[in-house]
């Protein structure tokens, strides 16, 4: 059976990749601080932090050494905060810098180390592209992810395509709490989106699942938006 590894797979977009992929019938291994709900399809829930270095390899490595060295990799640990210039913090910079780009690495540089082939998909954010109000180092944080994608494409091809999925809003436990002072915000965040919804995270897992697919063969390096069209306002 190919294995999968997936970052952030207790919850939210990660949580959606750990049931799609097992539902593709792929041995999947969620790496998160939570376990994994039951029920999610994932083989192997491994807890850990993924901006440990020592931790993300050795739950890369027993997840290797259960399910088989994996041909597709997930990097969907993430953080949310509200971050502005005034209340930016040395602490709170380095925080969702860690988890966003650093935590993407680590897991990458693990896995790879494991891969003979397959597919990197990491998880950025159309905030990198078109920044909103009071995101400030989130939406750098996902700039950075969609660099570092492209510049792991390069480094590991031919062997391994690494390619990004940009969500726009997607209706999970996380964008709901930290909207959840803001009745308004939903009303507006719709509107703003052609499709006429906000995304779910199994919109983003499907994406994810097609991008990591022999379908998708010959595409490495690539940024896919998947925000419903609102990345064109």
């Amino acid at each position: 059976m190919t294995c999968a590894i997936v970052s952030g797979g207790a919850s939210g977009i990660g949580l959606a990749c750990v049931e799609r992929l097992a539902a593709d019938g792929l041995a999947v291994a969620s790496i998160d601080l939570a376990a994994a709900p039951a029920g999610s399809g994932a083989a192997l829930s491994l807890v850990a932090d993924v901006t440990d270095p020592d931790a993300v390899e050795a739950a890369v490595a027993q997840a290797t050494a259960e399910l088989g060295a994996p041909t597709v990799v997930v990097t969907a640990a993430g953080a949310y905060p509200r971050t502005t210039l005034a209340d930016l913090t040395v602490e709170r910079y380095r925080a969702v810098m860690d988890l966003n780009v650093l935590g993407t690495l680590l897991v990458a540089q693990a896995a790879a180390r494991r891969m003979e082939h397959g597919a990197i998909v990491t998880i950025g954010s159309v905030d990198a592209l078109t920044p909103i109000p009071n995101q400030l180092v989130y939406c750098a944080s996902k700039a950075a992810v969609h660099a570092v994608t492209r510049s792991l494409a390069l480094e590991l091809a031919p062997r391994i395509r690494v390619v990004g999925v940009a969500p726009g809003n997607i209706d999970t436990p996380t964008l709901r709490r930290v909207t959840a002072a803001q009745p308004e915000w939903r009303e507006r965040a719709i509107a703003a989106v052609p499709a006429g919804r906000l995304g779910l995270a199994e919109d983003i897992a499907d994406v994810v699942a097609a991008l990591a697919s022999d379908a998708f063969r010959y595409v490495t390096g690539e940024i896919v938006n998947a925000s419903g069209g609102a990345v064109m306002r």
